[in-house]
């Protein structure tokens, strides 16, 4: 069989710039995706986004008003999924935080419980934190999922005041009582009656999520839903 010139291009660029799977390092993937057909199968789906009442939603639950709110992963110990959220986090690899957006924005398409959403927000970082990484990594992630879902994006609205240290470890409590006061909204009108779909990488206890969340409610009109890459078990 006679190769094209196109596959021999490929071939010439795969030899001089690989390019691997993230997850297992197998070389035999597309160019424009990151995990193989193998590893892209290893993501433990929740299948939140299309289920109302999920456990995404049940940690906010009298807590503030969600219209809805998934996690589309389960997020465990020294999995494939914990490697490319430290990857995204953590060692500057902002094409994990566009995949998974991807990702994301193809399920968000799917699914008649988000098809309401006026805009989207990534989580703020504080300045200094986001100095310091270079980037937010929820911004990262909202412009994967813009790619494919096209809502616009609200970056400068909402402001994180506070640099705050690591939540990890801490109680639902402490984590609220550090997240206290910490955001701010900034441009009112530009949330005004909109349906906003707040974005991060992980929800754990939810507290920082709510926090920001209750803030983005304050505005007349408003109504939020919430959307992570993971939800820790």
């Amino acid at each position: 069989m006679i190769k094209t010139i196109s596959t021999y291009f490929n071939d010439f660029v795969h030899l001089f710039f690989p390019h691997n799977c993230e997850g297992c390092g197998n070389d035999v993937l597309e160019n424009d995706t990151l995990l193989c057909a193998e590893c892209f199968l290893k993501l433990p789906e929740t299948g939140f986004i299309q289920q109302p009442g999920n456990p995404v939603e049940n940690i906010f639950y009298g807590r503030i008003k969600v219209e809805a709110a998934a996690g589309a992963y389960y997020f465990t110990k020294d999995s494939l999924l914990q490697h490319l959220i430290v990857q995204l986090k953590y060692k500057g690899n902002k094409d994990v935080g566009l995949y998974l957006g991807k990702l994301l924005g193809y399920e968000l398409s799917q699914s008649e419980r988000f098809n309401n959403i006026d805009a989207i927000i990534p989580l703020p970082l504080n300045k200094r934190k986001e100095k310091k990484r270079g980037y937010n990594q929820a911004a990262v992630i909202a412009d994967g999922i813009a790619e494919i879902w096209q809502k616009p994006i609200l970056k400068n609205c909402v402001e994180r005041l506070i640099f705050t240290e690591t939540q990890t470890h801490k109680d639902r409590i402490s984590r609220w009582q550090t997240m206290e006061n910490v955001f701010a909204v900034t441009d009112k009108t530009s949330l005004e009656n909109k349906h906003i779909l707040l974005i991060d990488d992980i929800v754990t206890t939810g507290a920082t999520l709510e926090a920001c969340g209750a803030k983005i409610l304050e505005v007349p009109g408003t109504k939020l839903s919430i959307l992570t890459v993971a939800y820790t078990i």
